[in-house]
């Protein structure tokens, strides 16, 4: 490539970035050309491309980017002191495609309508209302967790392995979409991950690969949390960027799984959402709430919560961080945190249906 293509091409991210801030000003049009338009036939010829692989090929593709990030550095580690201009034209020239290919094959869903203006329900809800949600999830909860157990006490013990956990998953999709026809997912293309240890490590349960369009859940975590890690994934892969949007997507995709220890593990991570939100409202009506739950779910939020505690490290913080800068400057002003905002969507969707 010459140097005046690299230029080119380097530069080029400017009126990429600037194109992109000026087409987030206009949701509609992303929505209908993008998200439902080039996105769907593009997402699904990725998963039809690679989903039948029992392995990762967008890991593969990671790892070798790494060794080749590595080798070029130290084979122009001289190179970078005698001629840095150079240098940083190829770093910027690479960083240009890579930004452009992000947005090409999935990025541009982070400027898409809220799914709560497609599914026709409101985005605020006051304290009465979250209380009233909380109430039937826990009600709803305790008569599942029962009648897997006969005991309130014992906590839920997934019967199926990692492999028999990403089949099932299609199941609650299929149903979903007879209700909500958007949230159609097919084919199926969800692997695990090559790198689940430094995943774990890192505080991810899982991701997305926005190139090769294929959803990777953490090897490691417990098997209570396989079906709503599974289903959020999924939920990225139709087009749904906005991390509260995905976690409501899946979860409604988990409970409507026909299988009873999946409709467990969506009900009780719709009720954590819930719990914790009154725990930042009203804390004398969270230990009132808390008292109602069966011991047993209090169990499996328990051993979810050793688990990640058991992976605690120094580096973690920096990871978080680093992807909380991610999140802000893909439209999510609330970063991380808008993992929470999930309930205002729970809330509104669950308080006028039977449970």
């Amino acid at each position: 490539m010459s140097k005046t293509q690299k230029i080119i091409l380097a530069f080029s991210i400017i009126p990429q970035i600037l194109i992109i801030k000026w087409l987030s000003h206009y949701p509609e049009f992303i929505e209908t050309y993008y998200s439902n338009g080039m996105y769907s036939f593009t997402s699904k010829a990725l998963r039809y491309a690679f989903g039948w692989l029992p392995f990762s090929i967008g890991d593969l593709f990671y790892t070798a980017g790494g060794i080749y990030i590595i080798r070029w550095l130290l084979q122009n580690r001289k190179r970078v002191l005698k001629d840095p201009k150079n240098w940083f034209l190829d770093v910027l020239t690479a960083f240009s495609l890579i930004y452009f290919a992000f947005h090409l094959f999935w990025g541009m869903n982070y400027y898409r309508l809220p799914i709560h203006q497609s599914l026709n329900i409101k985005n605020t809800y006051n304290t009465e209302e979250l209380k009233d949600v909380a109430e039937k999830l826990i009600e709803k909860a305790n008569t599942i967790h029962h009648s897997i157990t006969n005991n309130d006490t014992i906590k839920v013990v997934m019967p199926f392995s990692k492999r028999e956990l990403l089949a099932m998953s299609d199941d609650g999709y299929k149903k979903l979409a007879t209700i909500h026809p958007q949230l159609k997912h097919n084919p199926s293309s969800t692997k695990l991950s090559l790198y689940s240890l430094p995943l774990t490590y890192m505080g991810f349960s899982g991701y997305m690969n926005p190139l090769t369009n294929e959803a990777h859940i953490d090897g490691l975590i417990p098997l209570s949390k396989y079906p709503t890690t599974i289903c959020h994934e999924k939920a990225h892969q139709i087009g749904y960027a906005a991390e509260n949007e995905t976690n409501f997507i899946g979860c409604l995709a988990v409970i409507n799984n026909d299988d009873i220890y999946f409709k467990y593990s969506g009900f009780i991570f719709a009720l954590r959402h819930c719990i914790n939100e009154v725990y930042k409202r009203d804390q004398n009506l969270y230990e009132s709430l808390l008292k109602k739950i069966n011991k047993g779910i209090l169990k499996n939020y328990q051993e979810s919560y050793e688990f990640w505690s058991s992976y605690k490290n120094p580096l973690e913080p920096l990871f978080k961080t680093s992807y909380n800068t991610f999140l802000k400057a893909n439209n999510q002003d609330k970063g991380i945190e808008s993992y929470s905002y999930a309930v205002a969507l729970f809330v509104n969707y669950f308080k006028d249906k039977q449970l």
